[in-house]
């Protein structure tokens, strides 16, 4: 008889918590249990959560009691090693805990946690008259359903204070609570239909067909509409689809249901939809521009480093991709294809199907809990099932985080974009860093594509680092669009602005509407006007939970707070002066598009920001109707200005480049730059050369002096003087700390405390700490410091120095300071 072994599992748990947790297996699960698969474990005295498994051992634990796993949720690990070796990572590198990496990682629908869910006792009698009211309509409903929630006794009671009535009812031996693990994800299955055994030959199949001919003719139709779909007797079809063939009705279907001719049936569907190719890769022809770039690529991929592709927009970079997302496939390879913005992603989807069909999959956090699992669950099978399905994989960030068993090629486009930056809540990850540490995890290719790269990979490609490649021309021999720089100066001066608009854009746009072109307007502002102020006493509306002024949105005729969310009417009269005289101040997308009906009277127009795009859909609908010129003016955020690419726009529109160039941040003049470039490539993509109008009362600002010839280089090279003179990244790394607490001298404490022992950390230097431009968010009062930490100094040893002082302050002895929320950020945005 083998020897029977103690095993035990160290379990990860999704919690902001130190460590891993240790739990025996039962002797039952020995075998069933590997490392990446799920599994259920108690914590604390009632809850059941899941977790992953990160080792097993028979190394018994210095521990006084060790809790027994209680089953497992998985037949095959759902995560692998390679998965579980990035996560460390990224806890080491971001300073966090490996607990809230799992939880940014798996998708919600497997991270499951119980429910207290209430159960009459084993020893309940029904007495009526030993009952209050409330206690009888909870046992009532307890004997038609064996379990209810505790929401569902409120709305029983009706009220929601129900605790104080569930403890009385236990301490009365009436129920007991009790914990239940419910499954999220939920598959989806469908209807179909198969032909009856009775009539899987020729005589039999005959004999139906002439009996209804003569009696029921519908019957027939439906018969015939089931061959058409598939020519055969031997499959399963949809319901829908044979109903939808045949034109005929549900009670068709059921009366030959009812006869045996068919059998129903329920099977499980993917929710993902599929795609055949229509072109082939070889149809693509590079130019001579494009060749010499696609041959350098390859010529960085043998020296085993990222390639940063500086290739200005519309330059055919993504002709270039393709080409070697071909190659990846043919060495039976994967490829992950990342994308800042969710709306981006339609175009880019669309031109792969072309070529790849069914082997390009998406992945982004509009997609709900069940598609995330699907396709989470498509990726895993890629290595087990040699399943092609998936075997491209674009998304946004959190696409970093999918089960890859062998990349081949990361490609991330438009990297310098600060929307692949998580700011909340932890990981707080850059994706486009973690893609070149996952490529390293999977000893795959890397490369960076962009118009305008970030200062940090052009410093690396300077320095050998990466390697640069070029493609400076539009494809075709397009002309790069020409720059115009309007002076809101002299228009004010001459009186002719024009709502939101000098008359220079007011000309151009008139101009191109006339000649049936389209127009992108861009403002990196939403709402309508960023305050609303009495014009007698200066009164400006204020959130009550944060140091801010509240943004005026006119259509639904809100204040409202874009920090916290907090709404208030429009106010009538002043609360300070009680004047009825108020004034918006500055502008918004909103009013952008509402001054637009004045200079463009009876000219469709849309607004593509944070506000028109909640949605699932909604973002791919108003681009939609853009594409298909049904809207001739497109107003935007900073939405409008990533990698789309429609034809007829000739003309783009900069609304207030002040703001950009005048925010209080290092990187303004490079996110300015980046920005303005950026939408000035959404004109003048195909046929006559476009145009671009910047409004500014900076003509000759350094940034917009570069901007007018499409100068990177140039600017870039004038800044880094201005980086290296005041150590700021590419010549230093940052780590932001910021502290949140509801008392400003509790607060002040633990930052200076803090601070002081940052300061004695060898290597760094330390800004701050000092209160931010907004000082309070959610009632919440926030102080921060900024960590330059030299480039040649011993970075491990730093962050473990940092990870001491913060514990340092959350294990505060005389308990003031412990409560204090510090947020640390490694390479803030």
């Amino acid at each position: 008889m083998p020897e029977r072994k103690t095993y035990f599992a160290e379990v990860l748990l999704p919690l902001p918590v130190q460590s891993s947790f240790t739990y025996r297996l039962p002797l039952e699960l020995n075998e069933s249990v590997k490392i990446g698969m799920r599994v259920v474990v108690p914590f604390g005295k009632k809850k059941l959560l899941s977790g992953i498994v990160l080792s097993l051992t028979e190394t018994v634990p210095s521990l006084p009691d060790v809790k027994y796993v209680i089953g497992v949720l998985d037949d095959v690990p759902v995560v692998n090693k390679l998965q579980l070796g990035l996560w460390r990572w990224i806890s080491d590198y971001y300073i966090c805990h490996l607990g809230e990496v799992m939880q940014a990682a798996l998708p919600s629908a497997l991270k499951l946690s119980s429910e207290s869910k209430i159960s009459l006792h084993g020893d309940f009698v029904p007495d009526i008259d030993m009952l209050s009211d409330s206690e009888y309509l909870v046992t009532e409903a307890l004997m038609v359903k064996e379990t209810i929630t505790v929401n569902d006794v409120a709305k029983i009671v009706g009220y929601k204070k129900v605790m104080p009535l569930i403890n009385s009812m236990i301490d009365k031996h009436l129920i007991v609570m009790v914990e239940e693990l419910t499954p999220k994800f939920k598959a989806r299955l469908e209807n179909f239909v198969r032909l009856s055994d009775t009539y899987d030959n020729e005589i039999a199949m005959q004999e139906l067909m002439n009996s209804l001919s003569k009696r029921a003719y519908k019957q027939l139709e439906l018969l015939l509409a089931f061959f058409a779909l598939h020519g055969s007797v031997d499959v399963e079809v949809r319901v829908p689809d044979l109903l939808k063939k045949a034109s005929t009705a549900q009670s068709v279907l059921k009366a030959m249901l009812d006869k045996g001719i068919f059998v129903s049936l329920r099977k499980r569907v993917s929710r993902l939809k599929d795609a055949d190719a229509s072109c082939e890769v070889s149809s693509i022809s590079l130019t001579p521009l494009q060749q010499k770039a696609f041959d350098e690529i390859h010529q960085g991929f043998n020296d085993d480093k990222p390639v940063l592709l500086h290739g200005v927009t519309s330059s055919g970079k993504t002709e270039i991709y393709i080409k070697i997302i071909d190659e990846c496939l043919r060495q039976g390879r994967q490829v992950l294809y990342l994308l800042p913005e969710i709306a981006l992603t339609e175009h880019i989807i669309n031109r792969l199907k072309k070529y790849f069909g069914n082997k390009v999959g998406v992945y982004h956090s509009r997609y709900n809990e069940n598609e995330r699992v699907e396709i989470w669950h498509q990726v895993l099978d890629f290595e087990s099932k040699h399943d092609s399905k998936y075997q491209i994989v674009i998304g946004s960030r959190s696409a970093v985080f999918l089960p890859f068993s062998n990349i081949g090629v990361v490609i991330v486009d438009e990297e310098h974009d600060v929307s692949f930056k998580q700011t909340d809540p932890a990981p707080r990850y850059s994706a486009r860093d973690i893609a070149i540490v996952l490529a390293k995890f999977h000893h795959a290719k890397v490369l960076l594509g962009s118009a305008t790269p970030s200062f940090e990979s052009y410093y690396n490609a300077m320095i050998d680092k990466y390697r640069l490649v070029s493609l400076l021309q539009r494809y075709g021999g397009i002309e790069m669009p020409e720059i115009l720089v309007d002076d809101m100066r002299e228009e004010k001066r001459r009186k002719t602005v024009m709502a939101s608009f000098g008359s220079m854009l007011v000309s151009a746009m008139q101009d191109a509407v006339a000649k049936d072109k389209q127009v992108i307007l861009f403002r990196n502002r939403r709402g309508f006007s960023p305050r609303v102020e009495c014009t007698v006493c200066g009164y400006v509306p204020q959130c009550v939970n944060c140091d801010v002024s509240l943004t005026y949105h006119k259509q639904q005729n809100i204040m409202k707070c874009h920090y916290c969310g907090y709404v208030m009417d429009v106010p009538t009269v002043c609360p300070s002066c009680h004047s009825s005289n108020f004034v918006m101040k500055g502008l918004g997308t909103e009013k952008i598009e509402e001054d637009l009906s004045s200079v463009l009277p009876d000219i469709s127009v849309a607004r593509l920001d944070l506000d028109t795009t909640r949605s699932k859909n909604g973002s791919h609908n108003i681009l939609e109707k853009f594409r298909d010129n049904e809207t001739k003016v497109l107003v935007g955020t900073q939405m409008v200005t990533k990698g789309l690419d429609f034809d007829n726009v000739k003309l783009v529109g900069v609304i207030d480049a002040d703001s950009m160039l005048s925010y209080p941040d290092f990187r303004a003049f490079e996110r300015a730059f980046q920005l303005m470039e950026q939408v000035c490539g959404r004109a003048g993509r195909k046929g006559d050369r476009g145009k671009m109008i910047i409004q500014t009362y900076q003509p000759t600002h350094p940034v917009i002096l570069d901007l007018l010839n499409h100068d990177f280089k140039s600017f870039f090279m004038k800044q880094m003087p201005v980086r290296k003179q005041f150590n700021y990244p590419p010549f230093s790394r940052l780590v932001l700390l910021k502290l949140k607490y509801h008392k400003m001298d509790v607060l002040n404490n633990a930052s200076d405390i803090l601070a002081e022992r940052m300061r004695h950390i060898s290597g760094c230097e330390v800004i701050g700490p000092e209160y931010p431009v907004v000082p309070r968010i959610k009632n919440m009062f926030i102080k921060q410091m900024l960590i330059k930490i030299e480039r040649n100094a011993n970075l491990l040893q730093i962050k473990e120095s940092i990870k001491q002082a913060v514990r340092e302050i959350a294990e505060d002895p005389s308990g003031k300071l412990k409560s204090v929320n510090i947020v640390v950020d490694v390479d803030p945005a």
